[in-house]
């Protein structure tokens, strides 16, 4: 649907993890009135609907992703339809029950667990500021293919993790520099790199706000399998440990991040699956 100018501009003044929403809602209002066009009236009506309805609105967790599936030329693909089945975890998980038994008053937007997806580490989606960030990645590791010593990995990757000079046999790798996009792996002629474990990288306890804080990153690429077992745990500790409705960053603040750690640990380890961290 067409948006004139001072809508445009009023809606990017929308704070970035509701305005989906938000615009969902606006173009709904412009519809029902027949409109062709959003105008800056649409965006006002819907306002002052969600302050006086916002727990209406609410669904206990706000989930992000990135644009990726689009065609981003950067995507490492990440399997099918993993959004949904995340986000059918997180319904089923009936964050807004726990959080209206936590919270004093009604509940608010920012009370929410938020969830980002990004498929590269580009990270447009923000992981990094979210309760649990997911991005996608894949480790490059050597096949069985002989390298022509072109050097077009080392040029292509822009983190300056891998180096070849024309005195080394094959490519090396500094995995602490690198940030596992798949670069490197594209640009091979010859297959010399290839693709090794795929999945994600984990960051938990983001929070912009008054006071922000990045993510903590737990050190590994999870598999598609291990990472919505991590989320279960993850959401295990967040239940146990939140006693005001505060966002996850807050909790890991307060308790210490080893904690979080040993209790990912012992529960994983104690579980009939296969231990998460090996």
């Amino acid at each position: 649907m067409r948006w004139n100018r001072a809508a445009e501009e009023a809606i990017a003044k929308v704070p970035f993890f509701i305005r989906r929403r938000v615009k969902k809602k606006v173009e709904q209002d412009a519809e029902s009135r027949g409109s062709a066009e959003v105008t800056l009236e649409n965006i006002r009506t819907v306002q002052q609907n969600f302050l006086k309805n916002m727990e209406d609105d609410i669904k206990g967790y706000q989930l992000e992703n990135c644009f990726g599936a689009s065609g981003c030329p950067n995507r490492i693909p990440t399997g099918n339809n993993f959004i949904g089945t995340l986000e059918e975890k997180l319904r089923s998980r009936d964050l807004k029950t726990f959080l209206k038994s936590r919270v004093d008053g009604p509940l608010k937007f920012h009370h929410e667990f938020r969830v980002s997806v990004s498929d590269c580490p580009n990270a447009c989606s923000r992981p990094q500021v979210a309760d649990l960030g997911i991005v996608a990645a894949v480790h490059p590791t050597l096949g069985e293919a002989e390298c022509s010593r072109c050097g077009v990995c080392a040029e292509t990757c822009i983190e300056r993790a891998v180096t070849m000079t024309p005195e080394m046999s094959v490519p090396k790798i500094d995995f602490d520099r690198c940030l596992f996009c798949g670069h490197c792996i594209r640009a091979c002629p010859t297959e010399t790199l290839v693709r090794g474990r795929e999945g994600f990288r984990i960051m938990i306890g983001g929070k912009l706000g008054r006071r922000p804080r990045l993510a903590s990153e737990i050190p590994r690429i999870f598999s598609k399998e291990e990472t919505f077992r991590l989320i279960d745990l993850t959401l295990d500790f967040y239940f146990e440990q939140n006693t005001k409705g505060e966002r996850f960053g807050e909790i890991l603040e307060r308790v210490g991040i080893q904690e979080m750690e040993q209790f990912l640990t012992n529960t994983s380890s104690h579980s009939n699956s296969s231990p998460i961290f090996r």
